[in-house]
Order: structure tokens, then sequence, then C-alpha cells
């Protein structure tokens, strides 16, 4: 998918023209003026970027596409002129527009920039501590990390429904015990690397004291992950990514991870510190308001209008806005 062109408005003097240029904005996509500003009660009329140019980047997933048109959007209904450079393909191609100045700034998960570019061998325990350690160590990059959310897209254990309730199990404790006392039962479908990766299958195994064995791992291509735990064939639990839209269309039952055992990946905006320091108070309203929003739960219906529904993620980015007021209609 290539970058979108970016959409400017211009402001035209002359009442006919002015009303050609309102009717044309009423039917575009909802994207908003890029230097008009919000109106009314929302967050982004508290927030003045007028004269504000920013360029925006994203990756090419669908989650990814959905944060940068909701950031676009947000930042166009504050007065900013912004350059879309949404859907770049993969991590180092983003980082590097980052790096590069060719972006301001984008959404990134905090366990892919610590296990990734920062070049970590190990997570660091906890979502805050994870988010801490990497906004402190970016900062020598000239980078500024803010406004994580709780939306996290983390590998994760989930149960079908059905073996959810037959064995008791909702959290990774309930899972360790019964992968020790019945472990055909706690059979586990995976993609090919979380059974050996250091934040995968042996620190799941170590935290919660128990080692299923190998016959009892199904190792699959990560399509058919989904569908063999919601048809429990071969498996009852599987391996998942926390806020893909699959989890809802499969029914699972996603197990908390009551020790902390898998690595973090909260989003969070990544953003130039020039850029950042430029604004401090306009970027944390606006962004804070966004993540407080931004949880897990909503992050997967979110990706599920998409990926299931067939909504556009320009469409589902200003539901998102509107609903939480972060703009207005």
């Amino acid at each position: 998918m290539t970058s979108r062109a970016t959409s400017r408005s211009h402001r035209v003097l002359g009442a006919l023209a002015l009303v050609g240029a309102l009717a044309l904005t009423a039917c575009s996509s909802g994207s908003g003026g890029a230097g008009g500003g919000d109106t009314g009660d929302s967050v982004a009329a508290r927030v003045h970027l007028a004269g504000t140019q920013i360029a925006v980047g994203s990756k090419e997933f669908t989650e990814q596409l959905i944060l940068g048109q909701i950031t676009v959007q947000a930042l166009r209904a504050a007065g900013a002129t912004v350059e879309d450079r949404t859907a770049l393909v993969g991590t180092p191609v983003v980082r590097g527009a980052l790096l590069s100045d060719q972006i301001d700034m984008y959404w990134e998960y905090t366990g892919t920039a610590w296990l990734g570019p920062l070049g970590n061998t190990d997570p660091v325990a906890g979502e805050q501590a994870q988010f801490d350690a990497v906004k402190n160590a970016d900062a020598a990059n000239g980078i500024t990390w803010l406004a994580m959310a709780g939306a996290n897209n983390a590998y994760a254990l989930a149960a079908n429904p059905d073996a959810a309730r037959e064995f008791g199990v909702a959290t990774i404790s309930d899972y360790a015990r019964l992968a020790q006392q019945n472990p055909t039962a706690a059979t586990l479908c995976t993609a090919a690397e979380f059974p050996t990766r250091n934040d995968g299958l042996p620190a799941v195994e170590k935290t919660y004291g128990f080692d299923l064995p190998d016959a009892d791992v199904a190792v699959l291509d990560f399509g058919l992950v989904y569908t063999s735990v919601a048809a429990r064939e071969p498996c009852n639990f599987a391996v998942v990514f926390g806020t893909d839209a699959q989890v809802l269309q499969n029914k699972l039952v996603v197990l908390k991870d009551d020790k902390q055992a898998l690595a973090t990946y909260n989003v969070a905006v990544s953003m130039r510190t020039q850029t950042y320091a430029a604004n401090p108070d306009a970027y944390n309203t606006l962004f804070g308001a966004i993540a407080a929003a931004l949880t897990t739960e909503r992050a997967t219906q979110l990706n599920a209008k998409v990926d299931i529904d067939g909504e556009t993620p320009e469409d589902v980015a200003k539901e998102f806005l509107v609903e939480n007021r972060i703009i207005t209609g």
C-alpha cells in the first residue's frame, strides 16, 4: 500500500467560494481541513496548533493504519497542516523515517522498540516500567515518547471459550496448573517463533513453573492458529496477538497474564523531540486524550471494524475521535 496523498483545504475569500469550499469539505472522507481547526466542545478545540506543519507516519497493517488516521484527523482538527505519510512498510522503514526527519511522529509499540531498534535481548517486566525504559533510552536519539495507551498488542494466551469453561481457566496461572495436571488438555497452537523466543513460551514456563511437552505444542502457519483453536482441533489454547480482530471473530477468551511473564507491547507516541518541544502541552493534551480511550478491548474492536466489517481506516478513525469527543463530527 502506498502513502496517501495529503489533502489540503484552502481558505477562499468571497461568499460563493466559501460555500463551495464547505460543500467540498462536507463531501470529503472526513479528514478535516489542513489549516482549519475544530470548533465546539472537543479536545481538539482546546488545542491550538495553527501554523504547525507536521508529517505523520505509520506502518502498513490495520491497527497502524487506524492509528495513523486517528493522528492525522486529530492534528488537522487542532489546526495543524499535516502531511500524511502513513502506510510505510515495516518497523525499520518507519523508524528510519523518524530518525531522518522524514516524519515527525508515529505510534510505536514499547516492546517492539525495546527488543528491535534499541537492541535489547530481554523485555522489562511491567507496562509502565517498559515504557519508562524505552522513553529514557530513546531520549539520546532525539525521540520523545508520550501518551502510552492501555492497548497492548502483545503475545497473549487465549482459550476456546468452551475449553475455558470446561477446565476453569481464566489466567495463565490456571493454564499452568492444567498443563501440570493434564497436559493433553492444555494443547497449545502457535506460530513458529513463540516456542523459542526469550519473551515467548520459555518465559511463560519459567515464570509460571510448568513445562509443556513438545507433543502438546502444535506449530502452525499463523493463519491457521485462530481457526484451529476455535474448532478445538488440534488445540484448546492458542498464542494470539492481544488486539487482533480474530480474537473477537472467533470469540476467544484471552487469559490474564497475572504474573506478567509476557513482554508488553503498549502503543505510544514516538515523536521527534524537536517537534514535541515546540508545543508539549498541546501534544500531551491531544494524544493523552486519545491514549486514555485506547484500551486493548477498544483497539480490538476498531481493528475488527476494518478487518471483519470492511470499513476504511479513515472512517473508523473518525468514529473513534467523534465518539470520544476528541473532534466534533
